[in-house]
């Protein structure tokens, strides 16, 4: 077993993080009394898979705690490394796990926003070092994108279930045994699936196909134009904009991306900043507000989303990520497995 070390820049509370997965449906994430996080998940080179156990040193009153994860790599056995691939070493993995937890953004500056803005200020206050906790991957977002099309939520968070637990693999991290989410090589050698069609199927090969050929990197995504990134997503068999904004903002994990396909942020917003509710469809004034969250209107998006959640009462299982008006609701969270 390895150990990595990160150190949060600005608020961050593993704890809130932690809770955020608990409460959200999706994510089939069951906690520990010991307040450790643990993950399994394919790892970015696309051909071996991660168990992480992850905990948060306590220091004083309002000081983030350092973060320090150790973690077991396990290649696949029958598809050799692509010599292209950054490896799976403790960079590689630190890197990857930064990134789920949005540690591998500069958060110094996120306080300040609350100084011009008290709605921001209210969700500081009220949801205290909770950053975006993302998928472990674009390719992993991308996938429960394909599965959760047409269907509720916690029907496809079954299905996703079922597919790791019969062709992912089966890991035991701290006293916990976990599914990771089947690798590229693993998916594409899927024929069937117990309640996905065979047009899903067919879309998760190419899926596949797409992330062994790089076209899901998350630093390429992060580093190409916010537009440029959603349009070459939404090439993806599959991916419409809803999905597009996902995989981008809770997949890649990029910080500062106003969803503008998320039609119950939208109204949260203009209730929160006592709009009306005809503002609600107003994307450009909603835009307008967002610009003054830069960088980091993701995080921002996803407090709204929190607290939006909370007055409703259905907790964070109902928090969505996203869908296009007129369509049914789709509730999209990080799907962690656990």
């Amino acid at each position: 077993m390895t150990a990595v070390a990160l150190t949060p820049s600005g608020p961050f509370s593993l704890a809130a993080g932690v809770r955020f997965l608990e409460d959200f449906t999706p994510a089939s994430y069951r906690g520990a009394a010991d307040d450790v996080l643990r993950l399994a998940f394919p790892a970015d080179d696309g051909h071996s898979t991660v168990a992480v156990a992850v905990r948060q040193e306590e220091t004083a009153e309002g000081e983030a705690g350092s973060v320090r994860a150790e973690f077991t790599t396990y290649p696949d056995p029958d598809t050799p490394a692509d010599p292209r691939s950054a490896g799976t070493g403790a960079g590689a993995v630190r890197a990857q796990l930064a990134r789920v937890l949005s540690l591998d953004v500069d958060g110094s500056g996120f306080p300040g926003l609350a100084a011009a803005d008290p709605v921001v200020a209210g969700l500081m206050a009220d949801y205290p070092g909770l950053r975006p906790v993302c998928f472990h991957s674009p390719y992993e977002a991308a996938a429960w994108a394909i599965i959760g099309h047409r269907i509720r939520m916690t029907q496809a968070a079954a299905i996703k279930a079922r597919i790791a637990e019969r062709h992912g693999r089966r890991v035991r991290i701290e006293g916990r045994t976990l599914y990771a989410f089947p690798t590229p090589p693993a998916l594409r050698a899927i024929t069937r699936a117990p309640g996905l069609t065979e047009v899903k199927i067919e879309r998760l090969h190419a899926l596949a196909e797409a992330a062994d050929a790089g076209e899901l990197d998350a630093a390429r995504l992060r580093s190409m134009p916010v537009d440029d990134a959603l349009a070459a997503l939404r090439d993806l068999p599959g991916i419409g904009p809803f999905s597009a904004e996902l995989i981008l903002i809770r997949g890649a994990g990029h910080p500062d991306v106003f969803p503008r396909h998320e039609p119950r942020l939208h109204a949260a917003m203009a209730d929160a900043y006592g709009l009306g509710a005809a503002a609600s469809g107003d994307i450009r004034q909603l835009a307008g507000i967002a610009d003054r969250w830069q960088p980091y209107r993701s995080w921002i998006a996803l407090l709204l989303r929190a607290r939006a959640a909370h007055i409703s009462g259905r907790g964070t299982s109902a928090i969505p990520v996203g869908a296009p008006a007129g369509a049914a609701p789709k509730l999209i969270g990080p799907p962690v497995s656990g």
